[in-house]
């Protein structure tokens, strides 16, 4: 389904340390403070329960007031090294909350003259008020800041760079969350957290690669569940989206997006959404929190969730617009097969009595056949998984390292009306990258088959190729 709006949607279904200390943890403490390979954060377990700047599973933590960060590269960084349509989040979770219209005093230290910024509030893009889409940005200047922001809301920072460190110290106007980290909280401590902080409109679950950025009552609704349980399970389906991507870390153009993931829950989506994604977010009502938010309903049910992160890892050079919500399944597929859940393509059509593999397979050879207008979503979505039945398990990390290789740069996705001219020139790469991939000409494939809108450009590009033909006609595989 196309948006009705930007957003890409799956229908419904107390005292600090002094300068001295701060410093010295400044220029001694900086490995403690990555969380992941290239990311770093500041802990909000840590924020609860302080560390020493030492210990290994501090992250950073120095004092209950102070945190140290370490600088990553940002979103639209990263999302250029990855070639990625969408900016992904470059947040760093506090665990503190700012009330509306609070003065905020925070005292900024940095070892190397580059600032951390401060981010007050949530993502909810289809809010009415446009203020509350997105969080507010305040600049931060070296020694003590004071930021006001009229409706409040979780407090992030984020620190552009390379490895540079800087210390943050909470003066006054804000208030602890309550917050599980992955492997530093338990849950007899959530839940007592959850119990004492009744005041904070807001609960956070934060992992190594995830935020998950719940309403109080939200989160209320699901406190029984294993957290350990479900947060685990959140880093497993970025770790398929990651596999599916090549982003295996064996070169620096291959390592797993810097910083964490980002899912919150928002007030209002458009009628007939289920969830949405956009740049630095995904979105997700109050009627999703049943998947979202319990080990159970994500591992079965999640599909809404696999797909809107795979909008965060879809690649702009062949992200035709009519694309658009075909090519993000390829990572939804991924979370399935890594989760051990049947293919949404085994599914049977009650209409038809059909798999859209079967479906599908019966239009082939129909005159006129057109593939952007005859066939559904999932029925699109069969030979690109056919491609990996072919050509093998690597077929798309293969692909996605050698469109990175080539550094498409292409511009941040903002509309997805695209120009007949984008739409064609998209189509063509994804022709001829996956031929390059499978080193096979795929031409009778794509179009004598699937009748993709491969114009005669990108068939003279793949024939330029001096490829052979398949060695078999992927276009009659299936799970």
């Amino acid at each position: 389904m196309r948006p009705a709006h930007k957003p890409l949607h799956v229908p419904a279904e107390p005292s600090s340390p002094g300068r001295r200390a701060v410093l010295a943890a400044l220029a001694g403490a900086g490995a403690a403070v990555a969380l992941g390979a290239g990311t770093a954060a500041a802990s909000p377990a840590a924020v609860s329960s302080p560390a020493s700047p030492t210990s290994p599973s501090s992250h950073g933590a120095a004092g209950g007031d102070t945190l140290l960060v370490k600088a990553f590269p940002d979103a639209e960084t990263e999302r250029l090294r990855l070639d990625r349509s969408l900016r992904a989040s470059d947040f760093i979770p506090t665990g503190r909350y700012a009330a509306p219209g609070a003065t905020v005093a925070l005292r900024v230290r940095s070892a190397h003259g580059v600032l951390p910024v401060l981010h007050i509030g949530t993502f909810d893009d289809y809010n009415t008020n446009t203020d509350l889409k997105a969080p507010r940005a305040f600049r931060l200047r070296p020694g003590l800041n004071e930021v006001v922001d009229s409706y409040g809301g979780p407090v992030y920072l984020s620190f552009a760079g390379h490895g540079q460190r800087a210390a943050v110290t909470f003066v006054s106007g804000v208030e602890r969350m309550a917050v599980f980290e992955l492997g530093r909280t338990s849950e007899a401590e959530f839940q007592r957290r959850i119990d004492t902080v009744t005041d904070v409109p807001w609960v956070e679950l934060v992992t190594e690669r995830a935020i998950l950025t719940l309403t109080r009552e939200g989160a209320l609704l699901y406190r029984d569940e294993d957290h350990t349980a479900l947060m685990s399970l959140f880093d497993t389906v970025i770790g398929s989206h990651d596999r599916i991507s090549g982003l295996d870390g064996g070169r620096p153009l291959d390592r797993p997006k810097a910083g964490r993931y980002h899912f919150n829950e928002v007030s209002v989506v458009p009628k007939g959404v289920g969830a949405y994604a956009w740049h630095g977010f995904n979105g997700f009502p109050r009627a999703y929190m049943d998947r979202l938010c319990t080990v159970s309903g994500l591992t079965t049910r999640g599909w809404g969730l696999y797909h809107e992160l795979g909008h965060l890892n879809q690649q702009a050079a062949y992200q035709a617009g009519s694309l658009t919500e075909v090519t993000v399944n390829i990572y939804s597929l991924a979370a399935q097969r890594t989760l051990g859940r049947p293919s949404n393509l085994l599914t049977v059509d009650p209409k038809t009595g059909l798999d859209w593999f079967q479906s599908a397979r019966a239009k082939l050879g129909t005159p006129g056949l057109s593939y952007v207008d005859d066939l559904g979503a999932y029925e699109q979505l069969v030979p690109l998984r056919q491609l990996e039945l072919a050509f093998g398990d690597d077929f798309w990390p293969r692909l996605h390292r050698l469109v990175r290789t080539e550094h498409q740069h292409d511009a941040p996705v903002e509309d997805y009306d695209h120009p007949p001219a984008v739409e064609a020139r998209q189509y063509r790469a994804l022709a001829t990258y996956a031929s390059r991939t499978a080193g096979r000409d795929l031409t009778d494939f794509l179009v004598g088959k699937w009748a993709m809108p491969i114009d005669a450009r990108g068939i003279a590009e793949i024939a330029a190729l001096n490829l052979p033909k398949p060695d078999m006609d992927p276009s009659t595989l299936s799970d």
